[in-house]
């Protein structure tokens, strides 16, 4: 297997992504996996890692036995849909049934334990309904492969700090563009047109939380083009995206022009010595729990609640496992990348925050990948 097109792994990185799924097979005691990836937008990247393809539409397949050539699976009916000069692995299938070519593909080798990477979210039903009508003992694969590519090579963090300086851009553009009178989604049409410049494709996840007087409520929600943004709001333009490596990160900043509520003023304090912790205590060795406890410190005992885990493992695959929350005991590896946001509001749900910063687990303590500090910005700004 070798990488034939631009931005795609080296033969190395392929082989080592390789390696580890195979790893993770063996402790499952399985025969094959059958990774699974969809349009669904976050979804894709399972595929991407393992064949280099990238959906454009509908969905796809990449079949790993635990010895010889794995094999790519794509829809006949999507046969001229995306680019499949991108994949890398030389076997590929384009049957009209991908559940039922994979059903024989698997019974034909005389395997009969068989792992699936996407039985959660991602596997459309008639090809499961297909593996199942096999007889094939069929075994979660989901967490066990998200643990195996939760380490960042080298190779890939370039493709992480890639994605970032354009999370980044995009950022900035919407806050250079504000201006009262626009609508939420002329705002958020800025981000969007950064970033399918700089060739994120359809790989970008963008939702806002908005608010009165210089907060924003809890709810994330649609950019609206019939809503116009006045100075007094509190808007936070959520943006998630690949680079053309495809590594998802999420970066995001408040945006208040005519400055923030106390209240959101005492969130911000709480989520700058949040991000501190973080830098301390993200490190390797440390477990995943440990670190949510550590680090949501600051906003226990203040009457907030929090509304969601502190953050997940994140690659190419939105999101990713292991969450950062309660009852997740994964042992951080080095060069695992964490995307950190805790949803922190209110009782009376009328303030809260929630700032996407994407970290790199190091050796000693969390490295921030923006570089950006905890604040907010009141629009024009030429730089973060």
């Amino acid at each position: 297997m070798t990488a034939t097109h631009a931005y795609q792994p080296s033969a190395v990185e392929i082989a080592r992504r390789y390696r580890n799924t195979r790893a993770a097979m063996a402790k499952l005691g399985l025969d094959a996996a059958i990774i699974s990836g969809s349009a669904y937008t976050g979804f894709e990247g399972a595929v991407r890692y393992l064949c280099g393809f990238h959906i454009l539409h509908r969905y796809a397949y990449v079949v790993v036995p635990m010895e010889g050539d794995p094999v790519a699976v794509f829809p006949r009916e999507a046969t001229w849909v995306g680019d499949h000069s991108q994949t890398f692995i030389e076997q590929r299938s384009i049957p009209p049934h991908c559940g039922e070519w994979m059903a024989e593909h698997c019974k034909g080798r005389g395997w009969k334990r068989v792992g699936v990477y996407g039985l959660e979210y991602v596997m459309p039903v008639r090809d499961y309904q297909a593996l199942a009508a096999a007889g094939l003992d069929i075994v979660d694969f989901d967490v066990a492969f998200d643990h195996s590519r939760a380490q960042k090579s080298a190779e890939e963090l370039v493709s992480v700090r890639h994605s970032m300086e354009v999370n980044k851009a995009g950022v900035l553009a919407v806050i250079q563009a504000y201006q009262a009178g626009k609508t939420e989604a002329e705002l958020m049409g800025v981000a969007e047109r950064t970033f399918a410049t700089l060739g994120t494709a359809r790989c970008t996840m963008d939702m806002i939380l908005t608010g009165p007087n210089g907060s924003i409520l809890p709810q994330m929600v649609f950019a609206r083009p019939d809503r116009r943004v006045q100075d007094s709001d509190g808007l936070l333009y959520g943006l998630e995206v690949t680079g053309r490596g495809g590594h998802w990160v999420e970066f995001s900043r408040l945006l208040a022009p005519q400055g923030v509520s106390a209240e959101t003023q005492r969130l911000l304090d709480a989520y700058t010595e949040f991000h501190e912790l973080v830098k301390t205590h993200l490190k390797a060795g440390a477990s995943a729990e440990e670190v949510h406890q550590k680090c949501s410190r600051p906003f226990q005992g203040k009457g907030w609640r929090l509304g969601h885990v502190s953050g997940h493992s994140i690659g190419m695959t939105m999101i990713e496992y292991p969450r950062i929350g309660e009852g997740s005991d994964f042992e951080l590896p080095e060069n695992m990348v964490c995307s950190m946001h805790p949803h922190v509001m209110t009782e009376d749900r009328k303030a809260c925050l929630y700032m996407q910063e994407t970290f790199r687990v190091g050796k000693n303590g969390g490295e921030p990948l923006s570089g950006i500090p905890v604040r907010f910005y009141r629009g024009g700004e030429t730089a973060l």
